[in-house]
């Protein structure tokens, strides 16, 4: 058994506090580019424009809905963290991420018991951090726009490379299945102890 730890390619994200709802779902719209280059099923290209940049977009509903509850739980965690004035949450409350997990489903062996199953593990993982910003001016507010669409292109820029450079690592399609690999998404995952998520 491969005991590495699966790469994880992390991409970083602004939004301004005003527009955070829409920035944060339209911002993840790098989750449809991510899942434009690592879905390994037939799909009809398509695209929408997120702050003057088009992205890759896939048009599959599971996705678009995983996608829009995800994006959902993050925004309210980031208004709920940005609303508390507890010391505690300061230093926190302007920044959330979301994980996307690409799994390969492994027959395990049996054992003792004799049981045998399938067991997905974790060969690629995408962070992607959203860190708010706010304006208390239209100056403000106009850099912020200019450094929410520099690091959305950014970001975009980044998938690509990183998709093209680093294949060697994708597990061999060995299932006759609709979607090879299954994917999940997590939203402000813990990265200590027990619940760890890679």
């Amino acid at each position: 058994m491969d005991n590495r730890k699966p790469p994880e390619f992390s991409i970083e994200l602004s939004a301004d506090r005003s527009s955070v709802k829409d920035v944060v779902k339209e911002g993840l719209g790098i989750l449809h580019t991510i899942f434009f280059h690592r879905f390994f099923t037939p799909i009809y290209p398509s695209s929408h424009d997120v702050l003057d940049l088009t992205l890759p977009y896939v048009s599959e509903d599971d996705i678009e809905s995983l996608i829009e509850t995800k994006t959902t739980a993050l925004v309210r965690a980031l208004d709920t963290a940005s609303t508390q004035q507890s010391p505690q949450y300061t230093s926190k409350a302007g920044r959330g991420s979301i994980v996307l997990q690409f799994l390969e489903k492994k027959r395990r062996k049996a054992g003792w018991f004799g049981v045998k199953g399938e067991e997905e593990t974790v060969w690629e993982n995408w962070v992607i951090s959203v860190t708010l910003t706010s304006a208390r001016s239209e100056t403000e507010a106009a850099r912020n726009k200019t450094s929410m669409e520099t690091s959305l292109q950014k970001a975009a820029m980044r998938v690509v490379t990183l998709v093209n450079a680093e294949r060697g690592h994708i597990p061999p399609i060995t299932t006759n299945e609709t979607n090879p690999f299954p994917y999940q998404i997590l939203v402000n995952p813990r990265t200590d102890g027990w619940t760890r998520p890679f």
